[in-house]
């Protein structure tokens, strides 16, 4: 059996189910009550059912009615969600990002953002993955720190932030006012290498640190180092969005900045995407090869 139903025909039932008569139902949903009969009389059709006892006094539901009242109230529903959810996706650019959104720039990036865009919200989302959450859809673009040789993936540089290192506030490089590879690599070094930026590649191969602390989360490297178990390096971005009194952060010297860059996915470039890329190159200052 082949049911050609829609959901006028479903609307107009709940309405008629709710109200109780026809002609409420028909004011509930500003239409005729010519419209909610056809809409009834169609949907019965399709179901081959019959939904309602007419009489000149009531309208009552059958048991046949009773039996789809639910179904036919939490279709409506989600088709209604559905249309939400799509209209929120129309109005809002979810940006992931593993570590520091745009560090110190993000509030300022949202903020002329929302001056050219009123009615476009930028909502940054967090996700501890390689991708920042654009693999698995939870991101539309995400903000990424390390390098991505991946085809499905249009990649564009942003901006660049300086390297620093972290050590707790007791050590005693605490004390001084940059730090080298060296001055690091005769500690533990606390490295997550799903999204850090922390590679032991970064050191000379005669003078790499000899033990690692692998972490899986911003907070878990930032607890690490807090308590004096080990020394970390990360972006100036992480040193502003992750302060804490018992870690210090202090410029590296001998080592190349992090590259900041714009991703999302090939072919499906989310709405004003390239807009906001100005948007970052702007704040961050950074001018395109």
């Amino acid at each position: 059996m082949r049911m050609n139903l829609n959901l006028i025909q479903l609307r107009a039932f709940l309405a008629v189910a709710d109200e109780g008569t026809f002609t409420d139902a028909a004011i509930r949903l500003g239409v005729s009550q010519a419209s909610v009969s056809r809409a009834i009389n169609g949907l019965e059709d399709a179901l081959t059912v019959t939904l309602f006892h007419r009489t000149t006094r009531e309208v009552a539901l059958t048991t046949q009615g009773r039996a789809i009242l639910a179904h036919a109230r939490r279709i409506v529903t989600e088709v209604e969600t559905l249309k939400s959810a799509a209209s929120r996706a129309a109005a809002e650019l979810r940006i992931g990002y593993a570590w520091a959104a745009l560090g110190q720039h993000t509030t300022t990036v949202q903020r002329r953002w929302s001056e050219r865009h009123p009615s476009a919200t930028l909502l940054f989302v967090q996700s501890q993955t390689r991708m920042a959450g654009l693999a698995d859809g939870t991101a539309d673009i995400a903000v990424l720190r390390v390098p991505v040789d991946d085809h499905r993936f249009e990649v564009v540089a942003v901006g660049s932030e300086r390297r620093v290192g972290a050590v707790c506030v007791n050590d005693p490089l605490a004390k001084r006012r940059s730090l080298t590879l060296t001055d690091l690599a005769k500690h533990t070094l606390a490295i997550d290498s799903t999204t850090g930026t922390t590679v032991p590649e970064l050191w000379p191969s005669h003078d790499r640190p000899q033990h690692l602390r692998h972490t899986h989360t911003v907070e878990d490297w930032v607890n690490v180092i807090a308590a004096g178990h080990a020394v970390g390096m990360t972006t100036v971005a992480t040193s502003k969005q992750f302060r804490h009194p018992d870690i210090a952060y202090r410029p590296m010297r001998d080592v190349p900045d992090v590259t900041v860059s714009l991703a999302w996915r090939r072919g499906e470039a989310p709405h004003h995407v390239h807009e906001l890329v100005d948007v970052v190159r702007e704040v961050f200052c950074f001018v395109a090869d």
